[in-house]
């Protein structure tokens, strides 16, 4: 058989490699596909850009709109903003419930590669902080190497496995990175890294912009937009119990009701929300109330498109 090329983990391929892989051997999943009608939303958030356009600050995308809605139905379900410690051979646990709404968000590179950035407190941004928070991410990803971001969170990681007693794992980690040509991290060295160093920490993603968040928020809209199909499930990061996936908006035909109550067909504009948990934290009423909140702010979008200060 031809082989037409080989390519070796880099440390992006490698984290992610190593996350998904300890997700699906651990976590019993639930997937719950979440259709809801946005029509009037949509409709309200043009009329909202419209009125706004000329106003000063970053632009408030439909994206901030989505996250900032995502946030507040987070503060009244607030049990899928955690993290879950689970001792299988003792079959005991613990779900460590957090005030604060981190929100680990998968981030599109200039370069094509993918880096999650976790946005902070966001259950205490209005929508123009948080339209502000997204482009002062994107400004600061310029300056960003990304082996260089991710290495500081795999070094970090591995000294805290080490503390923790983990030897072993923390060994082989060491050992892949830094041993062997073919599969050793390319880091920048010499005068390029004592260069990247000197840019000042408020203008590149650093280590602390990856910690852990609370919750993943994935949004695969943009890249899946004008195809057919919809994500059925995303893999829960541990430790955290529950990974929301916004996909593309499709025009589809949806039963309604007019004035009299008469039901008829009409092409109404749907947008797929997986909402994904671990099965070992939450049951699915647990969930619910994040779903019911949605669909009141989808039906009541000036509950989120008011507040814009």
């Amino acid at each position: 058989m031809a082989v037409k090329s080989v390519s070796r983990f880099g440390i992006q391929r490698k984290i992610v490699a190593n996350m998904t892989t300890e997700s699906w051997q651990n976590i019993p999943h639930v997937s719950y596909q979440y259709e809801p009608d946005v029509t009037k939303f949509v409709e309200e958030f043009k009329k909202f850009t419209a009125e706004h356009q000329g106003d000063s600050g970053a632009k408030i995308t439909f994206n901030a709109v989505l996250l900032k809605a995502i946030a507040e139905a987070i503060e009244v379900d607030p049990v899928i903003n955690a993290h879950m410690h689970y001792e299988k051979g003792l079959v005991r646990g613990k779900v460590t419930v957090f005030d604060n709404i981190d929100i680990s968000v998968p981030w599109i590179l200039p370069s094509g590669e993918m880096m999650t950035i976790t946005m902070k407190d966001m259950g205490n941004k209005t929508l123009k902080e948080i339209a502000e928070y997204q482009a002062d991410i994107n400004r600061r990803l310029e300056k960003t190497n990304l082996t260089e971001a991710l290495y500081s969170v795999s070094f970090h990681d591995t000294v805290e496995k080490l503390k923790k007693g983990h030897i072993l794992k923390a060994i082989k980690r060491l050992y892949g990175a830094n041993t062997n040509k073919r599969h050793r991290i390319q880091r920048l060295k010499g005068a390029e890294k004592k260069a990247y160093n000197a840019i000042p920490v408020t203008d590149r993603i650093t280590r602390d912009d990856l910690k852990q968040g609370t919750i993943t928020v994935s949004n695969i809209g943009a890249d899946t937009r004008g195809l057919s199909g919809e994500c059925a499930m995303l893999m829960v990061i541990p430790p955290q119990v529950c990974v929301i996936c916004i996909g593309a908006m499709q025009r589809r035909p949806v039963v309604v009701k007019d004035e009299d109550g008469n039901e008829k067909v009409e092409i109404r504009t749907i947008l797929p929300l997986n909402i994904c948990f671990d099965h070992r934290a939450l049951d699915f009423g647990e969930v619910r109330p994040f779903i019911s909140k949605m669909e009141e702010f989808f039906k009541n979008p000036e509950k989120i498109l008011n507040d814009k200060a």
